[in-house]
């Protein structure tokens, strides 16, 4: 049913539609079909970008659902690369509140969108200010493994550094050695603790910050020594199943008021690395499930 109270052409339907005609399929990091009719993306390509259904996008776009839930709406906004007031304009369209700015924010802004698309099959991924995953390329997931699979909980790279059961690793399915894992282990925590004044009243980073510390020795040893710092760069040699050993420099990269994390992993320019990087992402990720 259709809200009575929103004019017509202003509703949660019609602006689903307006931003989705806006959105051009290259802005998207889709390629052009030769003689496409659309200029913005189709309502199949929006559904595969927010992972829902394309059904869902018809009942939202013509009114017949006008509740979205919040991981819905986050999703939306996402992939209709919608700036942080638009997107609190959906949030309150589909009569949800906003997230709240002193909260960790999984939103990502058009430009870090633009940048993620024009990478090309550079590795790249978008972590939150908590080190949880938002975004990640093929030549991510051909590299490291396709962490799709995993339960959207599960995909953290600080519950990955210092798990607190013995669940297998969610985001680097193979073996990744690293030059100095003492001091990456140390970044991380103190990253952590630094999103702590950043964000002093997230629910979820509090609850992530107790989860570690009363399950893992490890965490709980490095957040007692109360250093603030944050996660630069790194280099990792990855044992990928198909190419062997790739060894990458791992650089982070942090967006703006909401701290996001953007991790690049590239080769050496002309290197035998470099060689099987590319291989990597021509051969794309293996298909992998979890029990």
């Amino acid at each position: 049913m259709r809200s009575m109270t929103a004019r017509p052409g202003t509703g949660l339907d019609a602006m689903i539609r307006t931003w989705r005609d806006r959105l051009p399929p290259s802005a998207a990091g889709l390629p052009a079909a030769p003689g496409r009719r659309t200029a913005g993306l189709r309502r199949e390509e929006l559904a595969d970008l927010a992972g829902v259904s394309v059904d869902y996008i018809v009942r939202l776009e013509q009114g017949r659902a006008t509740t979205p839930s919040a991981s819905v709406v986050a999703a939306l906004a996402r992939a209709l690369h919608l700036t942080t007031a638009e997107r609190d304009h959906l949030y309150r369209l589909a009569h949800l509140v906003p997230p709240a700015h002193g909260a960790v924010s999984d939103h990502l802004p058009p430009g870090v969108q633009r940048v993620l698309a024009r990478l090309g099959d550079v590795a790249v991924a978008v972590f939150a200010a908590d080190w949880q995953l938002i975004r990640w390329n093929q030549g991510w997931a051909a590299l490291l493994g396709d962490p799709s699979a995993s339960p959207p909980r599960l995909r953290n790279f600080a519950r990955d550094r210092f798990p607190v059961d013995e669940s297998p690793a969610r985001l680097a399915l193979w073996p990744v050695a690293e030059a100095d894992r003492d001091a990456t282990d140390a970044a991380v925590v103190s990253d952590l603790r630094r999103a702590t004044g950043r964000f002093p009243e997230d629910r979820r980073l509090a609850a992530l910050i107790r989860e570690l510390k009363a399950g893992n020795a490890r965490f709980a040893e490095l957040w007692a020594t109360g250093v603030v710092a944050a996660h630069r760069e790194d280099h990792k040699t990855i044992d990928h199943p198909s190419v062997g050993p790739v060894t990458v420099d791992c650089d982070t990269l942090t967006d703006g008021d909401g701290e996001l994390k953007i991790v690049i992993m590239t080769a050496a320019p002309g290197s035998e690395d470099e060689t099987k990087l590319r291989l990597t992402a021509i051969a794309g990720p293996p298909v992998t499930t979890y029990n």
